[in-house]
């Protein structure tokens, strides 16, 4: 039995010994966290992206629960039991309500897994996370068994994915429903108060919330997206802990007394998809006169690995990222499961790029325009700008077009872009997530590829994550995500650049537990005692 079910058997009073407020804590207690990002919705099940993670950890609970360094622990589920290969049998925790006073029990648990699939234009559906799931059956109102198309040992990981949320309260009901709050009725330690598109959300304590009363009473989530301002706000005491800090504001931020920094390697890489959706021309791919090419150069795995090679990943780290970044081939921070130690960043080596271009037929280089978001990921519009510095170095003379997140997604999610810088939280600590959400192949029926932006495919990549998720034992599990990585390294699908590092800063007098999926929530900080 693998070590994920070992530790889902847990108790859960010492897994969520943070997310319980200790005795005699005062009640009235307000918190105001910055966030870097804007929450685009409060619909758990629309929109797969961290900020709304974030913020949906606090209104609804999920099955299992994981910790700050993702670490798989039992939450609306007691436990989760492979009574078979193929069958995993979870209790439900007896005696949870929902805000709205109702009971919780296994019938929110199948009209939740019923309507993931049934969200409409998803920018980031959470499908995937249900793929092995063949049937439901309900053995009583606490008792739930999953049967699965075939063994499938992430099956505690995916299940910590998935937000509950309750079949009274939602059926019918469409994103809209929940962004109002007519839908918003979930099991967590806050009920949504106001949500305010692009400006905050304002959340209120659940006194009645099973794994113990919160001690802020009130919680604002304000959207700062620029890194200055928020800086700004948390010196002047506007908020009580800011995320993403400028990396150009870290050392300042440390040196501050009423300061305290926290760190932790992250779970995030960021990464240059090119197009593989088209075999044709694309606008914003031209020849030096700046006409469209008759076709796709990025199909062409030497062009890849020129792009690549042209790439000074540790002048990113230095000068870019100020250090808060690890140079990186592949999409997992060292240690974590399925990482690969033989598979290293390729050499910074721009004359061996050109002579890559030339044998692919472009000797005098081309033209890109590199699209951007300038306010979703620590320095992204800096790293795209030093990127296209450096590709234009090479001969690939590149143009930015950087915009806000909020005009990004919707543009990306058409395939609008032929180049575009990317990056993806692993949340589930491990390699297979990645795999099946940006690499796998864009298949709705197979419920793979739900955020492949580039629709990059190949068959071998999708036999390693079919064969790595129905390998029961751990050891040799890992073994093949290995082999997986090593084989992304050498076909260049994603140009990876680095692997970050999260940090936040908080006013003095308050307990902060980072977390490696880059989330801020409420139950990690506390009162300092």
């Amino acid at each position: 039995m693998s070590g994920v079910v070992t530790r889902c058997r847990q108790a859960l009073g010492l897994a969520m010994a943070l997310a319980v407020a200790a005795p005699g804590i005062a009640a009235a207690q307000v918190l105001t966290i910055g966030n870097a990002s804007v929450v685009t919705t409060i619909d758990p099940h629309y929109h797969n992206l961290g900020p709304n993670n974030a913020l949906a950890m606090h209104i609804f609970d999920t099955l299992i629960w994981r910790d700050a360094r993702a670490r798989a622990h039992p939450m609306l589920a007691e436990s989760i039991t492979a009574v078979s290969d193929r069958i995993w049998e979870l209790k439900l925790r007896r005696g949870v309500t929902w805000h709205d006073g109702r009971p919780f029990t296994a019938d929110d648990v199948v009209f939740t897994f019923e309507r993931v699939p049934q969200v409409q234009n998803s920018p980031g559906s959470f499908i995937g996370f249900l793929r092995a799931i063949e049937r439901v059956e309900v053995v009583d109102p606490h008792t739930v068994r999953l049967h699965t198309h075939q063994p499938h040992p992430l099956m505690p990981l995916d299940l910590a994915s998935v937000s509950i949320i309750a079949r009274h309260a939602a059926t019918g009901a469409g994103t809209e429903d929940f962004n109002a709050g007519r839908a918003a009725i979930g099991t967590g330690p806050y009920r949504l108060g106001t949500y305010r598109s692009g400006d905050r959300v304002e959340l209120l304590r659940n006194d009645s919330y099973w794994g113990g009363r919160e001690p802020w009473e009130r919680v604002n989530v304000r959207f700062l997206v620029n890194d200055g301002a928020r800086t700004a706000a948390l010196l002047a005491g506007d908020v009580d802990l800011i995320e993403q800090i400028p990396t150009t504001d870290l050392e300042r931020l440390r040196r501050e007394p009423r300061i305290v920094v926290t760190s932790i390697p992250s779970l995030r890489t960021t990464f240059m998809l090119t197009d593989y959706s088209r075999t044709g021309p694309h606008p914003s791919v031209t020849d030096n006169a700046g006409v469209p090419l008759p076709r796709n150069p990025f199909l062409d795995l030497r062009v890849r690995r020129a792009l690549s090679m042209a790439i000074n990943r540790e002048a990113l780290v230095e000068r870019v990222m100020d250090g808060a970044a690890q140079a990186t081939a592949q999409w997992l921070p060292e240690g974590a499961f399925g990482f690969n130690p033989d598979v290293r960043p390729p050499a910074f080596d721009p004359e061996g790029a050109k002579r890559l271009l030339a044998e692919a037929g472009f000797p005098e280089g081309f033209r890109i325009t590199l699209y951007t978001p300038n306010d979703r990921w620590p320095n992204d519009g800096r790293i795209s700008q030093a990127v296209a510095q450096m590709w234009t170095r090479i001969g690939v003379r590149t143009s930015i077009d950087a915009m806000p997140f909020s005009a990004f997604v919707p543009r990306r999610t058409r395939l609008d872009f032929a180049v575009q810088l990317g990056a993806w939280g692993s949340s589930t600590g491990e390699a297979s997530n990645f795999l099946l959400s940006i690499v796998g192949t864009y298949d709705r029926q197979r419920l793979t590829g739900a955020a492949n932006m580039s629709r990059y495919s190949d068959p071998r990549m999708d036999e390693y994550l079919v064969r790595g998720a129905a390998t029961m034992d751990d050891e040799a599990r890992e073994a093949i995500w290995r082999e997986a990585v090593a084989y992304y390294a050498e076909q260049v699908p994603l140009i990876q650049l680095v692997q970050y590092v999260n940090n936040w800063a908080h006013r003095r007098g308050l307990a902060h537990d980072p977390r490696m999926d880059e989330r801020s929530i409420a139950m990690g900080i506390r009162p300092q005692r």
